[in-house]
């Protein structure tokens, strides 16, 4: 996987731009003048990152994600992340038929969903999930592979199915590690 070189990262235009971020050379940026990224945080392969999102420090996004922030903004704490092909979204068009949709439309003839999506520190999600719009994941929440997020969770539980649902607790021995780590830390990746 190729990286943009720090001259490249800069002139992307970001909002904000921490120390030691990765971002491959194939991923697409959108709107970059409303990212934010924190420090050591790695964007991979065919990712589409757009509109209103901030990542944290220690973020990974896996290949072939979307992260989709819209108007109200994706929120992705530290250590946070997406396995493969995850799709977030922070807006969603009414696919109900009592209005036109998609990009093309003007919004007088549309109804969408536009609401914050926030991802606390120590979430994983799995592949292949899906984040709707509105949901928060609470912290240390782990998300199944495969699964439709469409509410929000309760802090430390493990979820999945379609629509996810808490099937057991997560252990927390991780904010141990987490504490040594950052204690170890010469600031690499």
């Amino acid at each position: 996987m190729a990286y943009l070189t720090d001259i490249e990262l800069q002139s992307v235009g970001f909002k904000a731009l921490g120390k030691n971020v990765k971002i491959s050379d194939k991923a697409a940026i959108y709107n970059p003048d409303q990212i934010e990224i924190g420090n050591n945080s790695r964007i991979d392969d065919f990712c589409v990152i757009s509109g209103n999102v901030k990542i944290g420090q220690y973020v990974h996004i896996a290949p072939f994600c979307l992260v989709a922030g819209g108007e109200k903004g994706i929120q992705m704490d530290d250590f946070s992340g997406l396995a493969y092909q995850v799709q977030v979204f922070s807006q969603s068009d009414d696919y109900s038929g009592r209005t036109l949709t998609n990009p093309t439309i003007p919004t007088k003839y549309k109804k969408e969903t536009k609401k914050h999506v926030h991802l606390a520190k120590h979430v994983i999600v799995g592949a292949g999930s899906i984040v709707f719009p509105g949901v928060k994941l609470a912290e240390g929440c782990s998300v199944g592979a495969m699964s439709l997020v469409n509410k929000t969770t309760e802090p430390w539980g493990i979820y999945v199915g379609n629509p996810a649902k808490r099937v057991k607790e997560r252990k927390k021995n991780l904010l141990e590690l987490e504490i040594e780590f950052l204690r170890d830390d010469n600031g690499s990746f």
